[in-house]
Order: C-alpha cells, then structure tokens, then sequence
C-alpha cells in the first residue's frame, strides 16, 4: 500500500500502463453513430472501407469498399486517400493522396471517425453506453476513476485537479460511492469555496452559536459538522481565505470543529475530498495557499484530462444531450469533428451548452446537426489581449458581451471570470458596478 506522500500515479497500474503503452487507432464513430472499438494496426498499414475485413464502417454509405489506408510508426503517422468517393479529411482538412502527421489526430471517412492515439490501452475494454442520467466515462476518465479507488485506501483526503467543466465534483461523488457504498445516506457536502461571499467563510464553513456575532438568534450548523460521517468537498479550495486555511487545518490534525463563539470543540468524523483548477504548489511558492495545509491535502492527488483529450466521450455526449433535448434529431460526422477539433476551455459543461444553441441554429426540417451548425467561438479560447486591448467605444459592446459570457461560464463567480478575461476582480467588480448604476 502506497503512503500519503505519494501520488496515485506512482501507484497501481500507472507504470505498468506507461510500459505497456501500444500507438493505436480508435473507432469514435461509425455510421454517425458512437463507437468506442480498438482497431489493430498491422506492420504494413490498416485498410478501411466497407469491404475491408475488419468489418468496421460496412453500414456508412458514404465510406467506399477501400476508402483509405492508414500506416503508423513511433508516433508518426502516414494517410492514403485510396481515391474514395467522399473524400478522406485529417483534422478538417482534405488529404490529396497521401499526408503525415505526428500524434493525436482525427480521420473523417464518409459520417464515420477514427482517432489515432499514443496508447490504446485505456480503450481495450469498451466502454457501456452511458444511461440517460448517468455519467459518460471513457477511457482516460476510466484511468482517472482506478486511481480514486487506489487513493480511497491510501487515507482520509484526496485532491482533484482539473480544468472547469472536467468532471471534478463527479469525481468527488464517485469516491464518496467507493467509501460509502452506492445509495449511501452518508452525507456529501459541496462546498465552491470560491463563491462563499467574503468574511463569510468561517462561520459557514465551522458553525456558529447564538450570539457570536450580531444578528445570531439561533445557533447555526456550519457546513464541516454537516459533512460528520460523511465527506466534505471543497472545490475551489485555493479561493479559500488564508485565515481559514489555518483553521480548516487545525480540524484535519484535531478532527474537532469550533463554531464561532463557542469554547468547547466537536468532534467530527469525515473524509474531505478537495477540488482546484491550479497548481497548488505553485499557489504555495507565491504565498496564496498555506504550505502546510497543502502537505495536508495536497497529496493523493488525481488530475483529472481535459475534454480535448477525451475525443471518445465526445459523441457518447453529444448523442445523450440530442436525445435529451431534440430525440428526432443526431448528429453528423461534421459536427462532432468540429466540436473534436476545438480546445472546449469550459470542457463538459461548455459542450453541452454549445450542442444546446446548434439544436436551436438548425433551421426548420432540418433533424441532423452538421458543423455549420456549431457557432463559430464554440469551445475556443477567449485571448485576454482581445479583451483588455481598448475600451473604445466601437469595442464596448463587443468587450460587455465577451464579459457577460465568461460570467455565465463560471456561474458569476468574478474571481474567477477575472482570470480567464485578463482582469483584476477589483476592476471586474467596478465594471459590474457602472453597469448597475451602483
């Protein structure tokens, strides 16, 4: 068993995988429908096209009997158009006989996608369509799903990292499921550490008594003691204020609790599972989170990939949001190449939303969702520069629109917002100020 100095990934099948790591080609969609299927890649090239023995693309009609012919090699890959009738297009664009390129990419034949990856090993085991309400996981997200399990025995608290949208509350309630068992009434309280209003931190986080401050009636459950028996997620934990930081601390060493204004601590029993999209120790090397509160929490750690390195969930998602919204319609190969093809900042929760506006972009009759559908800032980077290069008025309406989306991506939260714009808060929250007249 590994100790808490280490991390998940220096355990378990982490290096085993690294050693076993096989460049390979994935199915992601066949026939406009998703597909999660390992294709082998011979010494002298794979063939694909309906009339290929793999028996893979034989109901697109649009992919011809020999449509391509695939060769790869330490990384390097090489694309032969085997002059197909709808064409052959790597990453969006068209191959005219033969192209290379080096790692990842994306092959489009006829409504049908293949992904070339550093290591098919993740997706040997297809993974179970996903049920209307439950997670999709593919591969990657599996690997990162067998390290929760390895850190749900190596002790008390566990650090997700990842970007926004990645799944990390997900995460946290798949761990809560190991510890506690599935169906558990042990109690899971989330905690966005960067919404709680400022100087409310510690009386929302500990608990309170009567009296304690002005205003306080009535004793007050804080959000630790609500978690007893249970786990506390704080995601955002690098929002947290310093102050509370020591605090937060001191009941991980003591497992009490003490409310404001009361002097005799609680005990408590929990497990604390804490969120970030940074890099606490670089946040510790510039002083904005307590060193020894990250020796506490920092380590197991899981990092969570991005969107953009999960092109195999990306039709399973788009599929289950279509059927959610619109049942009558699906979607091309075009469209879900154009959302593979984007970085998805906002990653899940991003490309849901955006699948959301293309549904209501089709014009009527139409029931199947092509690339020209998807808006054309869909999932791309907003560049600070663009925001913060003028405030002239010929720019303002275009500067108020790109800060009102970035709010609504981060639910309003201005700290955060401020980030991704290029802005200190202070100016966000002047600029939010104007607008409301205060």
């Amino acid at each position: 068993m590994s100790s808490p100095g280490e991390t998940v990934e220096q355990t378990g099948r982490g290096n085993e995988n690294a050693a076993l790591s096989q460049p390979g080609v994935l199915s992601v969609l066949d026939a406009g429908r998703p597909s999660q299927r390992v294709l082998q890649l011979p010494r002298g090239g794979l063939e694909l096209g309906r009339g290929t023995p793999q028996g893979a693309f034989e109901n697109d009609e649009r992919v011809s009997r020999r449509h391509l012919k695939l060769e790869g090699a330490r990384g390097c890959w090489g694309v032969t158009d085997l002059e197909s009738r709808n064409g052959t297009y790597f990453n969006g664009e068209r191959v005219r006989g033969y192209a290379e390129f080096e790692g990842s990419g994306l092959v489009r034949l006829g409504n049908s996608l293949i992904w070339t990856v550093p290591d098919v090993t993740p997706y040997a085991a297809p993974v179970a369509p996903p049920s209307p309400d439950g997670p999709v996981i593919g591969g990657l997200l599996w690997r990162a799903w067998e390290q929760i399990e390895i850190a749900s025995r190596v002790g008390d608290t566990l650090l997700i990292r990842g970007e926004s949208g990645s799944g990390k509350e997900l995460a946290a309630r798949r761990l809560h499921e190991i510890c506690f068992g599935a169906g558990s009434l042990a109690p899971f309280i989330a905690v966005n550490c960067a919404a709680i209003p400022e100087g409310l931190a510690e009386r929302l986080l500990f608990g309170s008594k009567r009296g304690a401050y002005s205003g306080a009636a009535a004793d007050a459950q804080g959000y630790i003691t609500a978690a007893d028996r249970g786990m506390l997620f704080l995601d955002e934990l690098a929002e947290l204020d310093p102050l509370v930081q020591a605090k937060l601390l001191r009941v991980l060493e003591t497992r009490e609790v003490l409310p404001l204004g009361d002097a005799r601590p609680r005990p408590v029993q929990l497990r604390v599972c804490a969120a970030t999209h940074q890099d606490l120790r670089e946040a510790v090397s510039a002083g904005r989170f307590r060193q020894d509160l990250y020796f506490r929490l920092g380590r197991p750690e899981v990092v969570l990939p991005p969107l953009r390195e999960r092109i195999d969930e990306l039709p399973w998602l788009i599929q289950r949001e279509l059927q959610r919204i619109r049942p009558d319609c699906s979607s091309s190969a075009s469209f879900v190449e154009a959302c593979a093809l984007r970085p998805w900042p906002g990653n899940v929760r991003e490309l849901l939303r955006e699948v959301r506006l293309a549904v209501h972009a089709m014009p009527e009759g139409t029931r199947v969702l092509s690339a020209q559908h998807l808006a054309s800032d869909a999932g791309k980077r907003i560049e600070p520069a663009s925001v913060t290069r003028s405030s002239a008025p010929s720019d303002g309406a275009q500067l108020e629109q790109q800060i009102e989306k970035v709010l609504s991506e981060h639910q309003g939260n201005v700290t955060r917002a401020a980030k991704v714009l290029g802005l200190h808060r202070n100016q966000l929250r002047r600029w939010l100020a104007k607008r409301s007249g205060g």
